[in-house]
């Protein structure tokens, strides 16, 4: 299938396979926001982990930069501050297929 073929989804899950990505990253390499993508990558999620037991969607939480908090009840998610210390630094999480 060439690249201009291929869905949003199926260019992120060919994309994830080739490196691990935060949300920003993926959004500026396909030109979407960071929460369109977002939305996306709950349905890549899913179909990684039901049609492939080869393949995991993983996920490394976001993180505050300040006090390492990383305990977020959604991982697919880019919140605006630290529930803990309510720093505003909060690095995105980390997507990849491996």
């Amino acid at each position: 299938m060439r690249e201009a073929d291929e869905t949003t989804r199926q260019q992120l899950t060919r994309m994830l396979r080739a490196e691990p990505a935060t949300p920003s990253e993926l959004a500026v390499e396909m030109d979407l926001t960071p929460h369109a993508i977002l939305g996306h990558l709950e349905h890549v999620s899913q179909s990684v982990d039901t049609n492939d037991a080869d393949e995991r969607f993983l996920v490394a939480p976001p993180a505050c930069r300040d006090c390492g908090f990383d305990n977020y009840d959604d991982l697919l998610n880019l919140p605006s501050r630290c529930p803990s210390c309510k720093s505003e630094s909060i690095a995105e999480p980390t997507v990849t297929i491996d």
